[in-house]
Order: C-alpha cells, then sequence, then structure tokens
C-alpha cells in the first residue's frame, strides 16, 4: 500500500494525546481525539468547536477530510457539521472540529474522546473552458428526482 508522509505537531504538552491512527486494518479513516481542558456539554441542537490539539503538514496536491464517525452520528445524533470538513495544504493551524448535537439528548466531550475521522485525498484543480454549448448527454438537464424518489 502506498503511504504519503504527513508531518503532524503535537501543539499542546501531554504525553496522553493519542495520534490519530487507524482503528483497524480496513479502516479508510483515521480517528482522531479532542483535546478539551474542560468536558464540553452539547444539548440537542449546539454546535461546539472542538480542538485536537494538533497541526498538520499536507503535501501540496493532498487535502485532509475530517468526516463523522459513524457510531457517535447512529448512537447519539452527534456529526460534524460541515461534512466532510476540508483542511487544505496550505493550513498549518490546529486541527478543530466542528460538531452539532442532532440527537434528542446531552452528550458531553471528553478530552481523547474519539470525536471524528481524517482521510486523506489527492485533489485535481480544475480549470474551465468557457462554451457557448455543451456536449449532449442521454440525462441532459434533468436533475432533482427526475428519475424518481
Amino acid at each position: 500500500m502506498f503511504m504519503v508522509n504527513v508531518y503532524i505537531k503535537k501543539l499542546v504538552n501531554d504525553e496522553n494525546l493519542p495520534l490519530p491512527h487507524y482503528a483497524s486494518e480496513g479502516s479508510a479513516g483515521m480517528d482522531i481525539y479532542a483535546y478539551v481542558e474542560e468536558e464540553v456539554m452539547m444539548k440537542p441542537g449546539d454546535i461546539k468547536l472542538i480542538p485536537t490539539g494538533y497541526a498538520v503538514k499536507i503535501p501540496e496536491g493532498y487535502e485532509i477530510q475530517i468526516r463523522p464517525r459513524s457510531g457517535l452520528a447512529l448512537k447519539h445524533g452527534i456529526t460534524v457539521l460541515n461534512s466532510p470538513g476540508t483542511i487544505d495544504y496550505d493550513y498549518t493551524g490546529e486541527i478543530k472540529i466542528i460538531l452539532i448535537n442532532l440527537g434528542k439528548n446531552d452528550y458531553v466531550i471528553k478530552k481523547y474522546d474519539r470525536v471524528a475521522q481524517m482521510l486523506l485525498n489527492k485533489i485535481e484543480k480544475i480549470q474551465f473552458i468557457c462554451t457557448d454549448v455543451l456536449p449532449i448527454t442521454e440525462r441532459g438537464n434533468g436533475g432533482f428526482g427526475h428519475t424518481g424518489i
């Protein structure tokens, strides 16, 4: 398997803060942890910015996507609000996760809780070419349920 080197910097002096890691051999995303000094109460509908204690230097031509953890979403209604969140290659500040509680109950985020997953993706840049005519396709401009629900 091809591996891409990504530099990571711990921004806090805490030996117990785990590095993001793959939970299993087949995991596409790496679990990333909350680094909060005090527990964060999330009431239904709350949006919170959760620090992780880490910054990264992503190689040019790549991004890191921040995605929800399925267990948190299913069991508690906790998800990443701007999913997937994008960390651009030229951002080197702290990774922070925008979480929302879409559940019916309060949820508490504690230090070292796994709050999201991160994936590295290769990015292709777009160059638009202006035209007066687009190629004809079978679908054409049909959209928004044109094939049924």
